[in-house]
């Protein structure tokens, strides 16, 4: 059984509001108690308000999911940049201290040579 509505129900509908709702011949239905259909339908439109705010929350979490691992995939190629400055650095600081060493060898060779 399919029902037709013209505009979706708040997610906290009351019967009344429910009843309200309906077309004359089905208040007069509910009015003689036939409470079997309405608290069916009444658990229909919860069942797809739920399935409606589930998708909606699987939604959120597929898009905080994607960006989270678009953060991750930034984060790697920071650090992997951060590593080649870092390997970049340490080779001129090594080719500096070479020059260092073969100046201070000079120094020391010419403070250990006899003066004329």
């Amino acid at each position: 059984m399919s029902t037709s509505h013209s505009a979706a129900p708040s997610p906290l509908i009351s019967k009344q509001e429910y009843y309200s709702s309906l077309p004359w011949f089905r208040r007069c239905l509910a009015m003689l108690n036939w409470r079997p259909v309405v608290d069916y339908e009444l658990r229909e439109i919860e069942f797809d308000q739920r399935e409606i705010e589930f998708k909606r929350r699987e939604i959120e979490f597929e898009k905080r999911k994607i960006a989270h691992e678009q953060r991750m995939k930034q984060l790697q190629i920071e650090e992997q940049r951060r590593k080649i400055a870092h390997e970049q650095r340490m080779k001129q600081l090594e080719s500096e201290i070479a020059q260092l060493d073969e100046l201070n060898s000079k120094i020391e060779a010419m403070v250990a040579s006899p003066k004329e």
